[in-house]
């Protein structure tokens, strides 16, 4: 059943992708020519990476003292924060979003407040960083979750070891909790990466169309004015070779983190 999962829902489509990407609309005959256009999108591409960096690196400095933080309270603490870091993706990404943009436009509650305090109205919305903030805070529990699942089974006998040979708590920190919870963080900066380098709602509702993202572009070519699927499909493939790169390197950098560990 796997496999038959796998061929339908993964391998059919990304043939399709494939597919469509390199092949002339015309004609249907082979071609590099939809991969050659992205030649003008570069600029968007290495955008999208910027802002999903950006975006991982806030994210791994909220969630990490959170993380670690949950880790080390009570049982019964564990499970309400735990809960509380998990309720805001019980609800639509898209309302979380909007809510945004209620509170960061130019007539939003911050904006009034600024007003009623006597300042000046400050331009938010339709900015770079209302793009990350908005990736941040929809993202932020994906950074949490896997850091906090290694470092809560991280074996105590290991820091009390720490201890007894005369480390301080920053010294146990450093060389061993942080060491050990590395795999945790690389899933996490992995599972923010992601979706925030394909992510369009946030940069349209948020960057209000003047800071593109990749998969803002893969929508328009096949929803918007400029239909054009076989250009869509070829930013689709860059897009997962980007993605499949990044994640390869990721776990290459775990691998070798976990053997100098063991060392």
């Amino acid at each position: 059943p796997y496999i038959v999962w796998m061929v339908v829902f993964t391998l059919i489509p990304l043939g399709v992708v494939g597919y469509y990407a390199l092949t002339d609309p015309a004609t249907g005959a082979f071609t590099l020519a939809n991969i050659r256009n992205l030649n003008m999108y570069w600029g968007v591409l290495w955008q999208s990476i910027l802002y999903s960096l950006i975006s991982a690196f806030i994210c791994l400095l909220l969630g990490y003292p959170v993380a670690y933080y949950i880790a080390h309270c009570r049982a019964t603490t564990q499970k309400i924060l735990y809960m509380l870091v998990m309720l805001p993706m019980c609800m639509s990404f898209l309302l979380r979003t909007l809510a945004w943009v209620g509170l960061l436009q130019d007539m939003g509650i911050i904006n009034n407040i600024l007003v009623a305090l006597g300042f000046d109205r400050v331009r938010m919305i339709r900015t770079p960083g209302a793009v990350v903030l908005g990736m941040v805070y929809n993202y932020l529990p994906f950074m949490i979750l896997p850091i906090y699942s290694v470092i809560v089974k991280l074996d105590h006998s290991l820091l009390e070891a720490a201890r007894d040979l005369g480390a301080n708590s920053v010294g146990v920190f450093r060389k061993v909790i942080l060491p050990l919870s590395l795999p945790g963080v690389l899933s996490g900066i992995t599972m923010v990466f992601v979706p925030s380098v394909s992510t369009f709602a946030i940069s349209k509702m948020l960057g209000g169309g003047t800071e593109l993202m990749l998969g803002d572009l893969i929508e328009q070519q096949f929803l918007g004015g400029a239909y054009n699927p076989h250009l869509g499909a070829a930013i689709s493939m860059v897009m997962m070779v980007v993605v499949v790169v990044c994640m390869v390197v990721m776990n290459r950098f775990g691998e070798g983190e976990e053997q100098a560990v063991m060392l």
